[in-house]
């Protein structure tokens, strides 16, 4: 058996993480940065540090209350800093971590790709919308829990059916 290293040992033994897993720690990350919120909070940082008003009046449609669950939520998660300049009005900035600025390609790429893709994501989407109507007369999704029950009834008469039968041919061969 081959000797290791300590950097082999460590590596060895090191959780493997599987996002697909519920259980998996790498899991709750994944969750966290792909909220809505903080796919917007994160891209605004990009450019500097920011005052909270200036993310709020940025970030269109976010309540004071989700903005500042996002930026906690982020800066526990080492993502950002919090910096409180003491003034008159507290003056409070945010800024990204390294660990922050290394999810920035990731985001671009993204931002990048819903800019160039929304016109096909809404012509299929429309299309999508269109044929619904006819889709629904084969696709098992879109049965409705009122389909199922009658169905289920269908089986229960079935099965009913086919039990008082096998009852009668068991009676009949005695």
């Amino acid at each position: 058996m081959p000797t290791r290293d300590a950097a082999q040992l460590r590596q060895d033994s090191a959780p493997a993480y599987d996002a697909y897993r519920s259980t998996c720690p790498a899991r709750q990350l994944v969750d966290r940065i792909s909220d809505k919120w903080v796919t917007l909070v994160l891209p605004a940082l990009a450019d500097g540090p920011q005052r909270y008003s200036d993310l709020s009046r940025r970030i269109t449609g976010v309540s004071q209350k989700m903005l500042t669950q996002t930026l906690r939520s982020l800066e526990r998660d080492g993502l950002l800093t919090r910096h409180v300049t003491p003034s008159v009005p507290v003056r409070v900035d945010y800024e990204l971590t390294m660990l922050g600025r290394s999810l920035m390609p990731l985001f671009a790429s993204i931002k990048d790709w819903a800019e160039t893709h929304i016109d096909d994501v809404s012509a299929a989407r429309s299309n999508y919308d269109s044929a619904s109507t006819t889709r629904s007369d084969h696709d098992p999704a879109s049965v409705t829990r009122s389909d199922y029950d009658s169905a289920s009834a269908d089986r229960s008469d079935h099965d009913s059916a086919s039990a008082a039968r096998s009852d009668h041919d068991s009676a009949s061969a005695r």
